[in-house]
């Protein structure tokens, strides 16, 4: 039985605190958000709380105080003042030509109604519309207008499959959006929502003084909870669980903060079912992050320890999606360090936790196989394998899971052409099923492609594609010598496990592994 009620998929501030569910205060940071600047926006994964937030904002200018009592802005507001708030939410669907005209015009509509205004001329576009309404707000009730716009890049996101009318719903937000910073007499304050962070050039040309706060260190733990939270809020539902499994899990997330942050679906849905599930990552991937991937000839082996430019992961465009910035800002990857060089901050990537690079992983396999590949299934046979050092069954089985996914060879045949594809391959099936598993370690003489550390044994992996004219015990050899000749077993001789040294060659015409050898070092 749980001490109070876990909101979970409840975005509504007055909701949540009115009927006795948990809430983590974020109002001492949102007071600070308040006092500092008046234009604003913050990019967030999926289900990362931005909703709630934009929420309490709104009850927060509407000057609804009883809902603030016990919370640590509730002393420092002025509650004799409040404002009227037009807020905007993009959480419809945007897939065919004119959905978003719509959409925009039935919301103006309700805010008109809702402000007792009337309804506009219902030939007014949306950016006239707005602009109007602006006016009449302010002018009705001699306060500026609070202005909150959630997911506000979602009709672009929606349509990044089709770039004709992906553009067309980006050219229509700029000159929307625009329009508020024209209309800046009559506005008090603005929060923008979203998960992407659209290049200012592309999107907000006309609103090109939005302050960013997505890598602001102050506003870090803004959306998502701390380990604190956890303790302080919920410490009723810790009993009986295992925390360290928990921040294995889930926790991971960072935006340049002293903490690393929860996604609160993750740790509302686990607090409630009390088993650790990948909650987060089944209520929708994108499902243009695979083709994409596909397209740069990537797999999910490239996403560790990615280096990327601070400037090139803060924004992209539709006709320039940079991976980094887009696995970055959908959650997929979080910034695990960050360095000065020269005048640039380059910040080092990786998954954030297990439960993203599990399913990640899993549905890579699933998509490039279009359904047909069980990658849990398929590593925890090759594992078993590998425990009981039957490698002659291990080159078996990955001979036939290669085998078994054509449709991807066939549709992208040069892929088979690289040897990383196919160590992508067997590293996304360790992954899945949560092994620890190391990419390009370093020794003092080069980098092994692949460490596998199971069952109290190591096994260091090399990689080959035969060259032309050269045949597998050739290219076996090539693998063999690089393994011993560049010591990459040494740095795991302290462990005091077997180690073994496992060369794979493969096959540009066969398109499948062609030998595994395996030596105990």
């Amino acid at each position: 039985m749980h001490s109070r009620l876990l909101p979970i998929g409840i975005q509504s501030f007055r909701t949540i605190r009115e009927e006795g569910y948990y809430y983590v205060d974020k109002t001492a940071l949102i007071h600070q958000l308040v006092s500092r600047g008046r234009y604003y926006f913050l990019s967030r994964p999926r289900r990362f709380g931005k909703s709630l937030l934009l929420d309490t904002l709104h009850e927060l200018f509407a000057g609804n105080e009883p809902l603030f009592r016990g919370l640590a802005i509730h002393e420092r507001w002025n509650w004799d003042d409040s404002w009227p708030v037009l807020r905007l939410g993009f959480d419809g669907e945007y897939t065919r030509s004119g959905h978003l005209e719509e959409d925009i015009r039935s919301q103006l509509e309700t805010i008109e109604r809702g402000a007792g205004l009337g309804a506009h001329s219902s030939s007014s576009k949306g950016a006239a519309r707005l602009r109007g309404l602006l006016e009449k707000m302010h002018r009705s009730t001699g306060k500026q207008v609070v202005v909150l716009v959630d997911e506000y890049d979602k009709p672009i996101l929606d349509t990044l499959e089709d770039p004709e009318l992906a553009k067309a719903h980006r050219d229509a937000l700029r000159g929307f959006y625009g329009v508020i910073k024209g209309a800046a007499r009559h506005v008090r304050f603005v929060f923008l929502t979203g998960i992407s962070m659209f290049s200012k050039v592309s999107l907000f040309s006309g609103l090109n003084n939005l302050w960013d706060i997505s890598l602001d260190p102050s506003y870090a733990t803004l959306c998502g909870y701390t380990d604190g939270d956890l303790d302080e809020t919920f410490e009723a539902e810790l009993p009986g669980l295992d925390r360290d499994e928990i921040r294995r899990w889930y926790i991971g997330y960072h935006w340049r903060g002293r903490e690393k942050v929860y996604n609160p679906f993750d740790i509302l849905l686990h607090f409630d079912s009390r088993e650790l599930q990948p909650y987060w990552y089944r209520t929708g991937s994108p499902s243009f992050v695979f083709p994409l991937m596909m397209d740069r000839r990537m797999n999910t082996l490239d996403l560790e320890n990615r280096v990327s430019d601070a400037d090139l992961l803060s924004n992209f465009d539709v006709d320039d999606m940079r991976t980094d910035a887009l696995l970055f800002q959908t959650g997929y990857l979080t910034i695990a360090a960050e360095e000065r060089f020269g005048p640039q901050t380059l910040f080092r990537l990786d998954y954030p936790n297990l439960e993203v690079r599990y399913s990640l992983n899993n549905s890579l396999l699933q998509h490039v196989s279009a359904g047909r590949a069980d990658g849990s299934s398929d590593g925890r046979v090759l594992c078993r394998m590998l425990a009981e050092n039957d490698f002659g069954g291990f080159a078996d089985r990955l001979q036939s899971f290669f085998a078994g996914v054509p449709c991807q060879w066939q549709s992208r045949p040069e892929l088979a052409r690289y040897e990383a594809w196919y160590a992508g391959m067997l590293y996304a099936c360790f992954q899945a099923i949560g092994l620890e598993v190391r990419v390009e370690e370093t020794s003092h003489r080069g980098r092994a492609d692949m460490v596998l550390l199971h069952a109290g044994q190591v096994f260091v992996f090399e990689f080959k594609m035969a060259e032309d004219g050269e045949d597998a015990d050739m290219a076996m050899a090539r693998a063999m010598r690089q393994i011993r000749d560049r010591g990459y077993a040494e740095k795991y001789r302290s462990r005091g496990e077997p180690i073994h040294l496992v060369g794979a060659v493969f096959g540009r015409s066969e398109r499948n592994l062609l030998a595994v050898r395996a030596e105990r070092s």
